[in-house]
């Protein structure tokens, strides 16, 4: 069924505070969902987004045909001045629907850790623009919305889980990254990215908002997320975009290479350099920003695929990373869902080429990734969309706690680094589950 909102949604500066705070008063409604820049920059951290009781949930594959039809039918102008989601369809799709994305005929048959994907539409939200520090209520009935952002905080529960348990030990992950650096020589693929899983039992008192409150705060980051959906509750901080849509221009931001912060300033700057001359990272970083030209150039404008950035340097509260950036102009019959088909899952968290690696990836994980490495974003009716990659992700569903973490394989990759390398992007988030 197609609603049409009104083609000029109705606008209303509020106070501005953290997103989190208000959140935080939201937490009774149905559905909550925010996606909120913690760590702020110009660029890449200027927005948040939050919103609640949706008019509709979409769930499985045939969520992106119907909101291909919904954006299409219910298309509105931008308005200006103002941040760029404003109201459309918001949630996540699991690494694991990645295999219909890419047409894999025999995707492996593992428990699923959630859902394939969930959507849901909005029609009124909260935005933020904090290099303004200015917040809107955006929609059809913004007093209802601003009626209970102006109660009290919910009351929170506990953020601690212990027990945590790896579907790896030490020397079984060490020999699956040797499997992979043979499949690399054997030059059956040229990169894949291996990961392990952490579970634990979820405690009775935990609350995953009260996580991600710890989290914001232990690691901040660009494109970090709450939701609740129900049974599914998220919180992520994730440093990485898989890709923007703004009208028809398109940006990836692919992250490979990675070293820890140290908070003696000497040692953290030899650390950046060791990072900036490393020829295996600067490699690494190059290959997927390859297969992402390849990704964007099948829906872009002939000679439109650009790369502005390649292997710049940014600094999180944990680690530093390579980033590089893709662009493209889009073709003029383009949308969202054709972009997300271009590109999902993301080739930093796969490998190339892409169906192959995922299948090395199968068959060294043995196990669904869920929403790891998934993506996290929105659709708006003014035809921009934005998405993360879902790492330094914590997921909760059927009673079980999962956090992953991993990194790229390379013919250069030493497997003890590597195991080493996958507990340090995971240390800020096992650090917010502690008392």
């Amino acid at each position: 069924m197609l609603h049409r909102p009104p083609a000029t949604p109705e606008v209303t500066e509020i106070a501005y505070l953290e997103p989190a705070l208000y959140a935080a008063r939201l937490r009774d409604q149905k559905h909550l969902m925010l996606m909120e820049s913690v760590q702020r920059h110009e660029h890449l951290g200027r927005w948040s987004f939050l919103a609640c009781n949706p008019s509709e949930t979409l769930q499985g594959q045939g969520a992106l045909e119907t909101m291909r039809r919904n954006l299409k039918a219910n298309t509105v102008e931008p308005l200006p001045g103002l941040p760029p989601f404003q109201g459309g369809y918001a949630g996540f799709i699991s690494y694991d629907a990645g295999w219909a994305f890419q047409g894999a005929k025999h995707p492996p048959h593992f428990k699923p850790l959630c859902q394939d994907m969930i959507f849901h539409r909005y029609d009124t939200v909260i935005s933020f623009d904090h290099m303004q520090e200015r917040a809107y209520v955006i929609g059809p009935d913004p007093t209802r919305i601003e009626k209970l952002l102006k109660r009290k905080p919910q009351p929170i529960g506990s953020h601690v889980i212990e027990s945590w348990q790896s579907n790896f030990t030490r020397a079984a992950y060490e020999a699956a990254i040797a499997r992979t650096v043979e499949y690399i020589l054997a030059g059956d693929i040229f990169q894949a990215n291996i990961t392990q899983c952490f579970s634990a039992p979820i405690p009775e008192a935990f609350d995953a908002f009260a996580f991600y409150q710890t989290l914001r705060a232990k690691n901040p980051a660009t494109f970090a997320a709450f939701l609740d959906f129900g049974d599914v509750k998220v919180a992520s901080s994730s440093p990485e975009r898989l890709v923007k849509k703004a009208r028809a221009h398109l940006e990836a931001r692919p992250i490979k290479g990675t070293r820890r912060r140290d908070a003696d300033p000497a040692r953290d700057a030899a650390l950046i350099a060791e990072l900036q001359s490393s020829r295996k990272d600067r490699a690494e970083n190059v290959m997927i920003v390859d297969l992402l030209r390849n990704d964007l150039s099948r829906i872009a404008k002939s000679g439109s695929v650009k790369v502005p950035v390649l292997c710049g340097l940014e600094s999180y509260a944990n680690v530093h990373h390579l980033v590089s950036v893709v662009e493209a102009e889009a073709r003029d019959a383009i949308d969202s869902i054709d972009l997300l088909h271009a590109v999902f899952p993301g080739g930093s968290i796969t490998g190339a080429p892409k169906i192959r690696a995922m299948e090395v990836i199968a068959e060294l994980e043995q196990q669904s990734r869920g929403l790891y490495c998934g993506s996290i974003g929105y659709l708006s009716f003014n035809g921009n969309a934005d998405f993360n990659i879902s790492i330094r992700t914590a997921l909760f569903t059927n009673e079980t706690a999962y956090v992953q973490g991993g990194g790229g394989i390379t013919a250069r990759s030493n497997p003890a680094a590597e195991y080493d390398e996958s507990l340090i992007k995971i240390s800020r988030i096992m650090e917010a589950f502690q008392p």
